[in-house]
């Protein structure tokens, strides 16, 4: 933590036309900033618990479990914990932490608590069971959560639609190829599709057989499996099959009874090349934690004692988060890139950035050291996009650049340059801006890791049921508004560096922008909760390509915004808001909702508004005594349906709304630190 100065001014408070006092607001941004330099990471990283969605832990514990890889006495009763403290009152777990109960998540649980050696008479499994048995039991659980039973013989291989190999055979040039699809899915389902072609599962011992006797509400050996291919559950039918993905199964269920085994062979040694790529580029990493404990199974199914199994473990406990709630798993490595990004800009935009200087430099230098430096080799051969200039979202090490970090870490490297001894060198700084440019898509709009490659009737083939919009990589709004700040920055920092492209770069993702306005004046988040989240991104995406506060884009987004105020000052949004996709109000003011609207109005000048000021007092009203502010719903979301945390966006937005707030109001902070 920065040392600061103690002393307090002798000067009188000077009171804002608004009745906030410069002493209030500089209290309110030091203890802040003290808090939050505080909690930096010795690599001069923020990371956080990026944890939520119910369906991680379970594979992690069915994956150690079937590789009999030990876990820890300590970290298994925090395991233990952490799903007992998300279990509902109905005894149900949701598919995110805080979502009503869900077939999937709850049966997978369940299954983890026995194999981590609860016993079946424990009440709070017997709660799990009795919901369970009262919904259907696991035949009903979506895709996902019967594949990971048939990995541990608590299901038959026979009630699964089929992921077929052989589609990675397929001419790249098909729209149904697996390369055109968004690489989050892609990756997933690759080593699905190894697994399945090998039928991959433990011999059933007797703790199995048990655990079927009590997850079954029937005869586990009378199941007729086949019948039960799309059986699901209402709690686990967000996104149902359609008529196209039932065609589709029944085609490749045709094939699959009757696949030329040289061609399967084929077809796994294809799948085989494409995981063991996606580890070496990794560093057995991965993209995320789904495909790490699948890729890791794949491992020990072919090679159990191998060196790729081993390694895989290894890193697959980065993604092992010991939270205020229990131990978890996180859906990344680490958040660390993306929360640096953003804590170095709260910190630049409050007045006191130089008492800081030392936290910033550690910063920097974490970001200036995960910028991605080459591209992959043979990127073609593996349907990656080009990396080189790019940031990840947690480090160089995981390696898949993503627009928005990308966007991010460019903004605040160059924010930081001129404090900096060694900066971001600037032929780096260059490489990120034709990374951008080279990530736009078609429409305008910017993805997440790479250009859209499919149509978006893929989506027809969605095989999830608990997911949305996970076949293609979209553009979104979040995403090309963060283009569209950094692009904006890269005009001032290299005049004349790529005008014309960048130019037309930022007409194109300002078109885009406009067009995903929503009526109501609101733009729909994508990466968290919801609607406050996209016109936070919307405002400041069209602010940065040029618009003013009277553009009537800009008056529509906030006019949205401040009809949401609640008496109180701030804003609250459910979650549900991202699944049924309309503005849903939360029973109470959540502060990274109200940072955001705050933020929101000041980049769209109303910053000298009577909702500002109410915003404002609320967010000083709430911080702790300690400089944080209090833990309130999560926020971030994925896919339409899982919740996941952030767990320092509550502390830089809030800070860095309230320091854009005084900066609109010229209030002159106090020089001093008041503690």
């Amino acid at each position: 933590m920065n040392p600061t100065t103690d002393a307090s001014s002798n000067a009188r408070p000077r009171r804002t036309r608004h009745g906030v006092t410069s002493e209030v607001i500089s209290r309110t941004l030091r203890r802040g900033l003290d808090k939050l330099a505080a909690l930096q990471e010795a690599d001069g990283s923020w990371k956080g618990d990026y944890g939520g969605p119910m369906f991680l832990l379970p594979m992690y514990v069915a994956t150690c479990h079937i590789a009999r890889h030990p876990i820890p006495a300590a970290r298994r009763a925090e395991m233990i914990r952490y799903v007992r403290n998300v279990q509902q009152p109905d005894g149900s777990i949701g598919l995110h932490a805080e979502g009503d109960g869900c077939m999937f998540t709850s049966v997978l649980c369940y299954v983890a608590l026995r194999l981590l050696d609860v016993p079946a008479t424990d009440p709070d499994l017997a709660r799990m069971r009795r919901w369970i048995h009262e919904n259907g039991g696991p035949l009903g659980a979506a895709s996902w959560g019967k594949f990971t039973l048939a990995l541990l013989s608590l299901y038959d291989y026979e009630g699964l639609n089929p992921i077929l190999p052989e589609l990675w055979l397929l001419p790249d040039a098909l729209p149904v190829h697996p390369s055109k699809l968004w690489c989050h899915c892609r990756q997933v389902y690759l080593p699905m599709a190894y697994l399945y072609g090998m039928r991959a599962a433990i011999p059933a011992d007797e703790q199995i057989r048990a655990i079927r006797r009590e997850i079954y509400p029937q005869p586990y050996e009378s199941i007729e499996w086949r019948r039960h291919r799309d059986t699901v559950a209402r709690a686990d039918s967000y996104n149902p099959p359609t008529k196209v993905l039932w065609a589709a199964n029944q085609a490749m269920a045709l094939y699959e009874d009757r696949h030329p085994r040289a061609t399967r062979r084929r077809a796994m040694e294809e799948l085989l090349d494409h995981i063991r790529f996606e580890d070496q580029v990794t560093n057995y990493i991965r993209i995320g934690p789904v495909n790490a404990v699948l890729n890791t199974l794949v491992h020990h199914f072919r090679e159990p004692d191998g060196e790729e199994a081993r390694r895989s473990f290894v890193t697959l406990d980065q993604y092992i988060w010991d939270g205020h709630d229990g131990a978890k798993m996180n859906g990344y490595n680490s958040t660390a890139l993306w929360d640096t990004a953003f804590a170095v800009q709260s910190i630049l935009a409050t007045p006191f950035a130089d008492d800081y200087l030392p936290t910033l430099v550690r910063a920097h230098d974490y970001i200036r050291d995960n910028q991605v430096l080459e591209d992959v080799p043979h990127k073609e051969r593996y349907f990656r996009h080009a990396s080189k200039g790019g940031w990840p979202f947690s480090d160089r090490l995981h390696g898949w650049p993503i627009t928005d970090c990308t966007a991010e870490g460019f903004k605040a490297a160059v924010a930081l340059e001129p404090k900096m001894a060694r900066p971001v060198p600037e032929e780096l700084l260059r490489d990120a801006v034709r990374l951008l440019l080279s990530f736009q898509n078609a429409d305008g709009g910017w993805a997440t890791y790479e250009l859209k490659r499919g149509p978006d009737w893929l989506e027809l083939l969605n095989p999830s049921q608990v997911f949305g919009a996970i076949m293609v990589d979209y553009s979104y709004v979040e995403c090309t508004s963060a283009c569209l700040q950094a692009l904006s920055r890269a005009r001032l920092r290299f005049p004349g560096f790529l005008e014309a492209e960048i130019a037309r770069a930022i007409r194109r993702g300002e078109t885009f922008l406009r067009q995903q306005q929503r009526a109501d004046g609101s733009f729909e988040g994508s990466w968290a909760v919801c609607f406050t989240y996209g016109t936070w991104f919307g405002v400041h995406g069209l602010t940065a390509a040029g618009a003013k506060g009277t553009d009537p884009a800009v008056e529509r987004a906030l006019s949205f915004l401040k009809a949401r105020q609640n008496t109180d000052g701030g804003w609250g949004e459910h979650h549900s808001s991202c699944s049924e996709r309309r503005y849903v109000k939360h029973p109470e003011s959540q502060m990274v909702n109200t940072a955001w609207a705050l933020s929101s109005l000041v980049r769209g000048g109303q910053g000298a508004t009577e909702e500002a000021r109410r915003a404002a007092e609320l967010l000083i009203e709430r911080q702790d005594r300690d400089g944080d502010w209090p833990r309130e719903s999560i926020v971030g979301v994925f896919n339409k349906t899982a919740l996941i945390n952030y767990e320092n966006y509550r502390r830089y937005f809030s800070i860095w709304a309230l320091a854009q707030y005084a900066r609109a109001g010229r209030w002159i902070p106090l020089p001093h630190h008041n503690p």
